[in-house]
């Protein structure tokens, strides 16, 4: 796995090491980001949540975010993080959190100009989650963009309190939505 786009493009990344762990694969994270307008979140904070490997939150860094706090339950994906971040030089300008997401989203200092949410397909409670998100005071910035990875099957409604759908992009079993919070 190598981060696609960037100064850091090109450089290699490690991928999950959790069993049933899914890592976003090369073609989705730059479809991603070349849907997402570098300007909209360059010199920005990026959160990336459910991280696994770190790669959308890295791909962010590479791209030009500041800032990337990442949140990991999984302790051994957190240290492929670290190591992902330390190899690359970014460890400076970001930060691992190793705990349960649900419980993290009151204890994250936002706003946040990109939050990148690519849960495990299992879970059972996608949309509780977004409404969650939506709801967390000061978590995304005005105009921020919450971008959703989610299998085929899930169909997410195109508005969570704040957020509203601006996109919808298919790639074969992996659906992406693109969220963007109301201006204030």
């Amino acid at each position: 796995m190598r981060v696609v786009g960037g100064k850091a493009k090109g450089r290699r990344l490690r991928g999950t090491v959790s069993p049933g762990g899914r890592p976003t694969t090369e073609r989705v994270r730059a479809a991603i980001f070349n849907i997402i307008e570098p300007g909209q979140f360059q010199g920005e904070r990026v959160l990336d949540l459910y991280a696994g490997s770190g790669s959308l939150g890295i791909e962010a860094l590479s791209r030009g975010a500041a800032w990337a706090d990442f949140v990991e339950r999984d302790r051994r994906q957190c240290e492929v993080i670290q190591f992902n971040l330390e190899s690359i030089g970014f460890a400076i300008c970001s930060s691992v959190r190793c705990a349960d997401v649900s419980r993290s989203l009151s204890r994250l200092s936002g706003p946040y100009k990109l939050l990148l949410l690519d849960p495990p397909y299992r879970l059972l409670d996608l949309e509780e989650l977004l409404e969650r998100v939506a709801s967390a005071p000061g978590l995304i910035s005005s105009g921020g963009i919450a971008v959703v990875g989610h299998s085929r099957h899930v169909s997410l409604s195109s508005g969570y309190g704040p957020l509203r759908l601006t996109s919808h992009r298919r790639y074969g079993d992996n659906v992406v939505d693109f969220f963007v919070r109301d201006v204030d």
